[in-house]
């Protein structure tokens, strides 16, 4: 965990969510990511979750829920601003974060931010990309125990696009063009359903950019998403 200071006596809070999809991936990624907003001012705190196949859906959407709980009932030790809390994972991790920032009962979350996260499980099942280098079908069956005809209710309560409401808190959507495990499409597509329902949402495409180009913290697509990612929340958590 990283603390920032800031001169208000309570902090904005950033639950980061590693990705891995689901099955491995550690807090300890993307460190100096988290180490940036930081020293810009934010409690940035990285958290886990159970790994599939030893666990399967909806585990980890409960460790995140424990996890968020966890900091907000810890609020003052950490001086954190439980009404500015906001969640932002990658790949897998940015599933549960939206997941976790639209559901009812997630207290303060006041914005989300997705790195090429997967959008719509069941069209991602029956719509694997091409070429497909990691068998994105057998991750998700891995994950939540079956295919879309097998666990249709696992399918659609682990989607963000089935709680695309007018409710949920502002979102930014941050894809590659050139992604081949999660098609930027489905970035659109959450994108799109938001906005017709009156949520805000901001879509960054990124021209030529893969699946996890941010490995590469100064790289110049990384970089990008990097400051549209400071300004939203410093719009979002005003």
């Amino acid at each position: 965990m990283s603390i920032g200071l800031l001169p208000p006596v309570l902090i904005p809070f950033c639950c980061s969510v590693c990705g891995g999809a689901w099955q491995r991936g550690s807090p300890e990624d993307n460190g100096s990511f988290a180490t940036w907003f930081a020293s810009r001012g934010y409690v940035v705190v990285a958290v886990d979750y159970r790994h599939a196949p030893q666990a399967t859906w909806p585990a980890q959407i409960q460790d995140i829920r424990s996890a968020l709980g966890w900091m907000l009932a810890h609020a003052d030790e950490y001086e954190i601003d439980r009404a500015r809390v906001a969640l932002i994972g990658r790949s897998a991790g940015a599933q549960l974060a939206l997941v976790a920032a639209y559901q009812a009962g997630a207290p303060g979350v006041r914005a989300v931010v997705s790195y090429y996260g997967p959008t719509d499980l069941i069209e991602g099942w029956r719509q694997p990309p091409q070429p497909d280098p990691l068998d994105v079908r057998t991750i998700l069956e891995t994950y939540l125990g079956g295919t879309p005809d097998t666990a249709p209710t696992e399918y659609r309560d682990a989607s963000p696009v089935t709680y695309a409401t007018s409710r949920v808190p502002p979102t930014l959507l941050i894809y590659g063009s050139r992604d081949h495990i999660v098609a930027p499409r489905f970035g659109r597509e959450l994108h799109d359903r938001l906005r017709e329902v009156g949520a805000p949402s901001v879509l960054l495409e990124i021209p030529w950019a893969e699946h996890a180009f941010d490995v590469l913290p100064n790289g110049l697509s990384a970089q990008i998403a990097l400051y549209y990612t400071e300004r939203f929340l410093a719009w979002a958590l005003r």
